[in-house]
C-alpha cells in the first residue's frame, strides 16, 4: 500500500524558487521508483525528474535540468523537489508518485535508474504551482 501527500506548492514570480515535499508511505522492503510529474491545463503530464531509493540516483528531465533538483530524507519518508529560476511555462500541478513493481525502473551501463516518462502506479493528489511574469 501506497501513499503520498504533497505540499509547497504557491504563487512565485519569475525568477523565484520553490520547494515541493511529498511524504511517501511506501511499505516495502525492496528499492523503488519516486518521481515528480506536472500537468498544466489543456496540456499532457509530464515527467519532471526521477529517483531510485536503491541508491539514489536521479534523473531529471532534459528542459528542467540545471533548474530543478530532486532529493529524498529517508528519515522522514519524503521526496523533495528544488526549483529554482521559476518561470512562467513551469505553472502547473505537480504530482508526486511512486512505482513498486519495477515497471518504471530502467538499467544503464552505470546502473538502475526510474524513468520520467512511464510505468508510476500509485499517485498523490498534486500541489499547484503558479509562476507569474
Amino acid at each position: 500500500q501506497v501513499q503520498l501527500v504533497e505540499s509547497g506548492g504557491g504563487s512565485v514570480q519569475a525568477g523565484g524558487s520553490l520547494r515541493l515535499s511529498c511524504v511517501a508511505s511506501v511499505y516495502t522492503s525492496s528499492p523503488y521508483c519516486l518521481g515528480w510529474f506536472r500537468q498544466a491545463p489543456g496540456k499532457e503530464r509530464e515527467g519532471v525528474a526521477a529517483i531510485y531509493t536503491g541508491d539514489d540516483t536521479t534523473t531529471v528531465a532534459d528542459s528542467m535540468e540545471g533548474r530543478f533538483t530532486i532529493s529524498r530524507d529517508n528519515s522522514n519518508n519524503t521526496l523533495y523537489l528544488q526549483m529554482t529560476n521559476l518561470k512562467p511555462e513551469d505553472t502547473a500541478m505537480y504530482y508526486c508518485a511512486a512505482n513498486t513493481d519495477r515497471r518504471a525502473l530502467r538499467s544503464s551501463v552505470y546502473g538502475a535508474y526510474c524513468s520520467t516518462e512511464t510505468g508510476y502506479n500509485y499517485w498523490g493528489q498534486g500541489t499547484q504551482v503558479t509562476v507569474s511574469s
